[in-house]
């Protein structure tokens, strides 16, 4: 079993370290990062073709196989990822707040690295090093722990991140991988309170849950995206149509996708013979009775369908009388990631946006902008589904935090 105390003490001497370079010198190691990245997309295609090999014969579904395969293309996307996040300002350093009090004491409030990030994520080898990349520009060091299913690219990438520091004469310990995927180990980590300050699961809700369930850590929840699209009695019906088919089938295995549509009663008619024509049985849909009597169903929805995120081209669906029965379904079944409302009426797009409760709530437009790239963060640690300290897409400024610092010439405190 991999001794995690060692990882954990390498990372914490390296945050220090982190912490005090200058941002030419962060953006430095990134430059290389993202050459490399383009220079050695045959080996880390090699390794990913390993990984993809083994979820075929493990029978992992096609669509998790998507999270996982890297092609040229994404690999460069990955880089350009890289030199989108050297482009970004350093929030290290950054005045937030502060100012000259009565008794002369001299306040900065000062943005600063965290130190040391835990992430235990699954499949998607893209996270290696979105992740790396924007801890490293914050400042910080981060321990870095895949799934199996990924481990050989995950090795891969983090080979190279760990080289292009070093090739910078950095710490090359600012990037660490786990490469035990055993439990015992994840288990062990979420425990490295000593040494991580902050741990960022990214994945399904069973992995969300088990690092909430055993972290001794604090914890941001990413990820889980059981996320909806409410079609309004007012909808135009092209426009939700499109939007429906855009959040559930333009990349059903990500957290953005619609996992659940919900139609007002005296749409519902036109709005699913649109859809069913559209779909014509690639989206499979459970559905409640209303539904199954405008379209076929694969079955009828109950309570557990409603609340899964299936990740996959699948959905359950409902008809709902109005906007407010769509609001308490929603903030009953929802995960607070991001939901829909597709409406004319301006009164129902302000009360949807008041009411509901996630970080991105949208007015005629697909979930699947809720990413860290279409907000304008670069790339993204994750999608925050919490509220403290961080929510929605998460970016630089999200793996900071910050210091008081204090000056004066005497003061005591009467």
């Amino acid at each position: 079993m991999e001794n995690i105390e060692t990882l954990g003490a390498a990372a914490k001497s390296a945050a220090i370290y982190a912490a005090s370079l200058k941002s030419a010198e962060k953006n430095s190691v990134l430059a290389e990062i993202a050459k490399r990245l383009r220079a050695d997309v045959d080996s880390i295609l090699e390794a990913n073709a390993a990984d993809i090999e083994n979820a075929k014969k493990n029978g992992m579904s096609a669509s998790l196989i998507d999270r996982l395969t890297l092609t040229k293309e994404r690999i460069y996307g990955i880089a350009d990822g890289v030199e989108k996040v050297i482009s970004l300002p350093d929030p290290i350093g950054e005045v937030i707040g502060g100012g000259e009090f009565p008794n002369g004491l001299r306040i900065v409030k000062r943005r600063v690295p965290i130190g040391v990030i835990g992430i235990i994520f699954e499949s998607r080898p893209n996270v290696t090093v979105d992740a790396a990349a924007l801890c490293f520009k914050a400042g910080n060091a981060v321990i870095l722990r895949g799934g199996s299913d990924a481990i050989n690219s995950n090795k891969a990438l983090t080979g190279l991140m760990r080289s292009a520091l070093e090739a910078k004469g950095a710490d090359k310990n600012c990037i660490q991988l786990v490469e035990d995927t055993s439990r015992e180990v994840a288990t062990a980590m979420m425990k490295l309170n000593r040494y991580i300050d902050l741990l960022i699961p990214r994945g399904g809700g069973g992995l969300i849950r088990a690092v909430i369930n055993n972290a001794t850590i604090p914890v941001i929840q990413t990820g889980e995206g059981n996320c909806h699209v409410y079609v309004d009695e007012s909808a135009d019906i092209d426009m939700a149509v499109n939007i429906v088919n855009n959040a559930k089938t333009q990349r059903p295995s990500v957290c953005n996708a619609i996992e659940n549509i919900l139609v007002h009663e005296k749409i519902a008619p036109q709005f699913f013979a649109k859809l069913d024509a559209l779909w014509n049985g690639r989206v499979a849909i459970v559905g409640d009775s209303e539904t199954a009597k405008l379209i076929p169903v694969e079955k009828l929805a109950d309570d557990n369908d409603y609340a899964t995120e299936f990740l996959d081209y699948k959905l359950s669906s409902k008809v709902v009388k109005d906007v407010d029965e769509a609001i308490a379904h929603i903030n009953r079944f929802g995960t607070k990631h991001s939901e829909c409302i597709v409406t004319s009426s301006l009164k129902n797009a302000e009360h949807f946006q008041q009411m509901v409760d996630a970080a991105a709530v949208y007015v005629n437009a697909s979930t699947r902008f809720t990413d860290g790239f279409e907000f304008g963060l670069g790339a993204e640690i994750g999608i925050s589904t919490q509220k403290l300290h961080a929510r929605g897409p998460m970016g630089l400024e999200a793996l900071t935090t910050y210091k008081y610092l204090v000056n004066g010439d005497g003061q005591i405190r009467g």
